[in-house]
C-alpha cells in the first residue's frame, strides 16, 4: 500500500477543538458558545489569550460579540469586545492601504473598548495585549510614558507574555514606530531575563522575520535594493536560533505542542530551516508533525509548499 502523501495542516484554531466549536457558534450568531468558553478556560492567560485573538478575528465581521454585551454584558464579553475593536481597526487600515490616512475615531474607540475591559476583568491581561496593539495604528504612537505604563500594567499581570511582548516587539519595529535596532535590543532583552523552558528567546526570530518584511516592503517601494542573501543565515542568526533552542528546549519536558504555542515554534523551525541549523529543524518538524501556521512560511514562499521542501531536505519521514 502506498504511503499517504505528507500534507500539513494549517488549523486556524491551532488544534484548539473547543475553540473551533465556539468559532461555528460565531457564524450563526450564537453567543452563550462564547460565554461558555471563555468562563471554562478561567485564568490560564496564555491559553485565554489565544482564544479572545481567535474569536475577535470571527467577531469582527458580525455583531455577535454585540448582541452578547446586550444580553449580559459580562466582564469577558468586554475583554472579547476590546479584542474585536482592535481587530476591526486593523482591518479598516489594511483595507485603506499603506499611505492612506487612519481613522482616528476608531483607533480612539479601540482604545476606550480596552480600557473599559481592563476596568472590568482587573486580573486579565489580555485587554492590555489588545491596546499596545492597537497603539501601533496612530500615527506618530503614543507617548513614551503612556506605552511604559501600558507594558507596566500588562507586566504586573502576565510577566512571560508571548504575546503581550510580540506586541511592543511589533510596535518598536522599524514598519512602526521604531528601528531594528530598538526592536533586536527589546528581544534579546527579553530573551535574556526569560526563565528556561519559556518561550520568550523566540522574539528574536520574530524580529528576524520583521526585519525581512521591512526589507521586502522598502524594495517593493523603491526606497531600497534587496539585499536578503545571508539575512537567515549569518552567524547572528545561527547563534540566536541555537540560544533560543536552548533556553526553550532543553530541558522542556512535554512533547505535545499547545495550541498557543504553535506559531512560536513555527517561527523557530522556519529560521532553523532557513539557516541549516539541521540540528535544530529536524527535530521542531518532527515534534510539529503536521500541524503547521501559515506564518512565518509564507513570508518566504507557499506555506504547504515551503513545509514539504524542507521536510525532504531534511529526509523526515511523512
Amino acid at each position: 500500500m502506498a504511503r499517504d502523501r505528507f500534507t500539513p495542516d494549517f488549523d486556524p484554531d491551532c488544534g484548539d477543538t473547543a475553540l473551533g466549536i465556539a468559532r461555528q457558534d460565531i457564524v450563526i450568531g450564537r453567543w452563550q458558545g462564547l460565554r461558555e468558553l471563555l468562563r471554562s478556560t478561567g485564568p490560564d492567560w496564555p491559553v485565554r489569550g489565544h482564544r479572545v485573538r481567535r474569536l475577535a478575528q470571527v467577531c469582527a465581521s458580525s455583531s455577535t460579540v454585540e448582541t452578547w454585551l446586550a444580553a449580559e454584558p459580562s466582564p469577558d464579553a468586554l475583554v472579547l469586545r476590546a479584542a474585536t475593536e482592535t481587530t476591526r481597526a486593523f482591518n479598516v487600515a489594511i483595507a485603506a492601504g499603506r499611505g492612506v490616512p487612519i481613522d482616528q475615531h476608531r483607533v480612539d474607540g479601540a482604545v476606550m473598548a480596552c480600557l473599559q475591559a481592563a476596568q472590568a476583568y482587573p486580573e486579565d491581561p489580555t485587554p492590555w495585549v489588545s491596546l499596545i496593539s492597537v497603539a501601533r495604528l496612530y500615527p506618530s504612537g503614543v507617548r513614551r510614558q503612556e506605552l511604559a505604563r501600558w507594558w507596566d500594567e500588562l507586566h504586573g499581570r502576565d510577566p512571560y507574555s508571548v504575546e503581550g511582548h510580540l506586541q511592543v516587539l511589533h510596535y518598536y519595529a522599524a514598519r512602526w514606530h521604531g528601528s531594528h535596532g530598538l526592536m533586536y535590543d527589546f528581544a534579546r532583552d527579553a530573551a535574556g531575563v526569560s526563565p528556561p523552558g519559556c518561550a520568550l528567546p523566540v522574539l528574536v526570530q520574530y524580529a528576524r522575520v520583521e526585519e525581512f518584511r521591512y526589507a521586502q516592503d522598502a524594495a517593493a517601494d523603491g526606497r531600497a535594493p534587496v539585499r536578503l542573501g545571508q539575512h537567515w543565515k549569518n552567524d547572528g542568526a545561527v547563534s540566536d536560533i541555537e540560544r533560543t533552542w536552548q533556553r526553550w528546549f532543553a530541558d522542556r519536558p512535554e512533547t505535545e505542542v499547545a495550541p498557543a504555542e504553535l506559531r512560536d515554534v513555527n517561527h523557530l523551525a522556519h529560521a532553523a530551516c532557513h539557516a541549516g541549523v539541521r540540528e535544530v529543524a529536524a527535530p521542531l518538524l518532527t515534534l510539529l508533525g503536521r500541524r503547521g501556521t501559515r506564518t512565518p512560511w509564507s513570508y518566504t514562499g507557499e506555506p504547504e509548499r515551503e513545509l514539504l521542501k524542507w521536510r525532504k531536505d531534511l529526509r523526515l519521514r511523512s
